[in-house]
C-alpha cells in the first residue's frame, strides 16, 4: 500500500498548497495523536514539537498542536530547534512521540512535518500509513474534559547543548582549534556556536540572523561554494556547515577543499577504528561514492546500500546490527552516539578525530580517492512519465555502456521534491558531467 501525504521524510510541500496548509496539519496532528493514544499501554499520550526558523512555522505549530489536544494529547513545545534535538528529548523526556514543523534544506516558502517515535527514530512506513488512514476517518474531537494540554520547555536548547557535548570523550577538547560555522540562518543558530565555544574553540559564525525568510538563502549545507574561501578569509582551519534542521553536516578546510558525507563518514569510521573500537560494517546510499565502498573493503569492513534518505540508512544498520551509516549529503549516523541524523554530533566526532590524531581533514582523508560525481537535477512536471520516455532511456542505456567498468549511472526521483536526479560517477570528471547533461537534455521536458 503506497503512501498518500508522507514522503521520504515526512509531509513536504509549498506552504499554502495542499498538504501544508493548516486545515490538514489539524487533522494530521489529531490522527497522530489517535494512533498514539490507541498504541500508549495507559490511553494517554504526550508529544513534543519543534520547528526549524521559517516564518510558516508560526502557522504550523499553532494547527498541529490543535490537532493533538483535540485527540487529548498533551504537547510539549521546544520553539526553534534542531531536528535531532526533537529526536534527543523526545527520548529524555520520555515522550510517545517527537514532531519536528521543517523543510530541512528546502527553501523558507516550503515546510514540512516529520515524527519521531519514543526512541528517538524516524517512523517506519507502516505507522505513517496507519496514520493516513485515520485521517481518512475525519475529525472527531474529544470532551472538553479530556482535551489536550500544552506547555513550552524553556531550557530545550540548553538541555541540547549539553547532550552534544557530552558525545564525546571528556578528555577531547577544541581549545585552540579556530572553527567556521555556517548554521544556514536555521534551526542551531542558536545552539551550534555554543556548543564548539563551551569546548573551547574560537568560532566564527555566518547564518545566525532568521528572519523567518533567509533560511537556506545562499548559506548552508547545500550551498558550500564558497565555504573554505568564507573559513580561510575568517581566519579558521575548519569549516562546518549545516543545514535548516541541523541534521547535515558538510565541512571544509581553508585551502580550498569541501568533504562531503561520504568522506566525513570515512573520517569517523577510521577513527573508531584506529581508537580501539571495532565496525563490523557502514552503511550508505545509492549515491554513495564507490571510492567508499572500496576503501572500506580494504580495511575489511562490511558495505551495503539503501535507498536514498536517512531513514532507509538506519533501517538498514538496525537490520545488520550496525553503527554507521551515512549520505553524501551529509546526514551521517553513529548509532551509539545519536539516533538520527545530527550535523552537530557529527561535526564534533569529525573534529575529535583531527584533535585524537593531530592531522587535518586532508590528511585524514587521503587514503580515500573520490571518484568524480555529477548530479542533475531536472525538475519535472505533475504526471510526467520518465520512465516512458525513450528517448530518455536510450540515453541512459548509452551512458551505462560507456562508463561500464570505470563508474556507475544512477537515475531516481527526490523523495521531497519534484525533481528527477541523475548522476554519473566516472573515473573522469569531464566524461561524467557530459554523460548526466545528455541524459537531462534527453528527457523530453
Amino acid at each position: 500500500m503506497s503512501r498518500r501525504y508522507f514522503g521520504t521524510d515526512g509531509v513536504r510541500g509549498k506552504v499554502g498548497v495542499s498538504p501544508i496548509t493548516p486545515d490538514f496539519v489539524l487533522k494530521l496532528g489529531q490522527a497522530a495523536g489517535r494512533v498514539l493514544k490507541r498504541r500508549s499501554p495507559t490511553g494517554h499520550a504526550a508529544v513534543l514539537i519543534g520547528k526549524d526558523t521559517r516564518v510558516s512555522g508560526y502557522m504550523l505549530e499553532a494547527a498541529l498542536q490543535a490537532g493533538f489536544s483535540s485527540a487529548g494529547v498533551d504537547v510539549v513545545l521546544c520553539g526553534p530547534i534542531p531536528t535531532p534535538a526533537v529526536a534527543y528529548l523526545t527520548r529524555a523526556l520520555r515522550l510517545d512521540a517527537g514532531v519536528v514543523i521543517s523543510a530541512s534544506h528546502n527553501p523558507y516558502d516550503d515546510n514540512g512535518i516529520k515524527f519521531f517515535s519514543s526512541s528517538g527514530q524516524k517512523l517506519p512506513d507502516a505507522l505513517e500509513l496507519e496514520i493516513e488512514a485515520e485521517i481518512d476517518r475525519g475529525f472527531e474531537c474529544v470532551h472538553s474534559a479530556a482535551l489536550g494540554k500544552a506547555k513550552r520547555l524553556d531550557d530545550a536548547s540548553g538541555r541540547y547543548i549539553e547532550f552534544c557535548k557530552s558525545t564525546i570523550d571528556n578528555s577531547v577538547d577544541l581549545k585552540g582549534m579556530r572553527i567556521f560555522v555556517d548554521c544556514a540562518n536555521g534551526a542551531a543558530y542558536h545552539v551550534a556556536p555554543d556548543v564548539f565555544h563551551e569546548l573551547g574553540a574560537d568560532v566564527r559564525v555566518t547564518g545566525a540572523s532568521p528572519d523567518g525568510f533567509n533560511i537556506n538563502d545562499g548559506v548552508g549545507a547545500t550551498h558550500t561554494e564558497h565555504l573554505s574561501e568564507l573559513t580561510a578569509a575568517a581566519g579558521c582551519e575548519v569549516g562546518v556547515s549545516l543545514d535548516g534542521d541541523a541534521d547535515r553536516l558538510i565541512m571544509a578546510d581553508a585551502e580550498g577543499r569541501v568533504y562531503n558525507g561520504d568522506e566525513l563518514l570515512y573520517v569517523m569510521v577510521r577513527d573508531r577504528m584506529l581508537s580501539g573500537g571495532k565496525v563490523e560494517g557502514v552503511v550508505g546510499t545509492l549515491m554513495t561514492n564507490y571510492a567508499l565502498e572500496k576503501r572500506l573493503a580494504e580495511l575489511a569492513v562490511g558495505f551495503e546500500r539503501a535507498k536514498v534518505g536517512d531513514r532507509y540508512v538506519l533501517e538498514k544498520l538496525v537490520e545488520k546490527g550496525w553503527l554507521f551509516g551515512g549520505e553524501s549529503s551529509g546526514h551521517l549516523l553513529a548509532l551509539d552516539r545519536q539516533t538520527t541524523g545530527d550535523g552537530i554530533v557529527s561535526a564534533l566526532q569529525v573534529l575529535s578525530a583531527m584533535r585524537r590524531s593531530g592531522r587535518s581533514l586532508a590528511g585524514l582523508t587521503e587514503d580515500l580517492q573520490m571518484l568524480p560525481q555529477t548530479l542533475v537535477n531536472k525538475r519535472m512536471p505533475k504526471g510526467y512519465d520518465w520512465r516512458g520516455d525513450e528517448r530518455f532511456a536510450q540515453a541512459v542505456r548509452s551512458a551505462e555502456a560507456t562508463v561500464k567498468g570505470r563508474g556507475r549511472v544512477l537515475v531516481r526521483p527526490s523523495g521531497t521534491e519534484p525533481l528527477l536526479r541523475i548522476m554519473v560517477e566516472a573515473d573522469d570528471r569531464e566524461l561524467a558531467a557530459k554523460l548526466a547533461n545528455e541524459m537531462a537534455d534527453a528527457l523530453a521536458v
